[in-house]
């Protein structure tokens, strides 16, 4: 099944500090802040929620097709990432005079992180139009410019094409009404448990009143180590934690699971089976560093599928 990816694609610049932040910011000082960090350690990774989601829908067996902006500035190297991955980049669209949006993360001994983003490219994602995709039979919105997730949202709805409401970090840029609109044009939503707890402070509304809106096919809240709960037709599954061979870094890790999400709707597979292959997929990212380091062949993540639970999926 065709699946539209709606949502950022970026740059991870990520650097190391062999320190501790505490002991070069003086807390009295904070007001005439100006600090420097020597930082040896330097990797570039790619990154973006959309881009993380379509390239492990792909390694599932799935045909994402991804939806985003790049800049003219610095995005040659990712789009001829995606022609090497055999993504399909008909709808990457390219902002001149802009970057790529980019994170720059800068890291200490104690995983403190200061972090600045900047959005660039992104800013214009509201340019792309869900109708300029064909033969889309299913979709996600996930965090991107604000308008872009705004408009997305309606053009799904409009479409009458069902899609997974994901705002993750772009969560805050919106109030009540906006993330309740968007909720509810949508079939599913998906949050951490952080999200879930600021979302129905912004609409009133409990993750199980969220359920039974009209529309609303199931709603989807991780909880890190403690595995993943599914709220659907008045049911609460409650979906295990796939435990990681190596604990080696989250990023990326919300949008492994949402590949699993995608895929098990997509295939028609029933909540417990969808959310476990999520669970599985959270599991298998978390054993690398960076984003879009890991790599396993759809038929080995079936089979580990099949060792862990006991039965197989298609």
């Amino acid at each position: 099944m065709r699946t539209l990816i709606c949502g950022s694609i970026a740059y991870d610049n990520i650097m190391v500090f062999p320190g501790h932040f505490k002991d070069h910011i003086m807390p009295d000082q904070v007001h005439i802040l100006n600090v420097a960090f020597l930082v040896p350690q330097l990797r570039r990774e790619f990154g973006g929620t959309g881009a993380n989601i379509a390239y492990n829908l792909k390694m599932l067996g799935g045909e994402p097709v991804l939806m985003g902006t790049i800049g003219m500035i610095d995005g040659h190297t990712y789009r001829q990432r995606f022609l090497d991955l055999d993504l399909d980049t008909a709808h990457i669209r390219v902002i001149p005079g802009a970057y790529t949006a980019q994170a720059f993360i800068t890291t200490d001994l104690d995983d403190n992180q200061i972090t600045a983003f900047h959005p660039g490219a992104m800013n214009s994602s509201h340019l792309n139009r869900v109708s300029d995709a064909r033969d889309v039979k299913l979709g996600i919105v996930s965090p991107d410019g604000k308008e872009g997730m705004l408009e997305h949202c309606q053009q799904f709805a409009a479409a009458n094409i069902p899609f997974i409401f994901d705002p993750g970090q772009g969560l805050p840029m919106f109030n009540g009404s906006e993330l309740l609109q968007m909720a509810e044009q949508a079939s599913y939503i998906t949050l951490n448990d952080y999200e879930a707890k600021l979302f129905s402070e912004r609409t009133g509304l409990s993750m199980e009143k969220l359920a039974q809106r009209a529309g609303i096919k199931a709603v989807v809240v991780t909880l890190g180590s403690q595995g993943s709960q599914i709220y659907h037709g008045g049911q609460l599954e409650t979906i295990p934690v796939v435990a990681a061979p190596d604990l080696v870094d989250p990023t990326g890790c919300g949008d492994a699971f949402r590949s699993g999400l995608l895929y098990g709707i997509a295939t028609g597979m029933d909540w417990p089976s969808t959310g476990r292959l999520a669970s599985l997929m959270g599991s298998i990212k978390i054993a690398s560093q960076g984003a879009q380091n890991h790599h396993l062949q759809r038929e080995h993540i079936l089979a580990r599928f099949k060792s862990l639970f006991g039965y197989a999926i298609n």
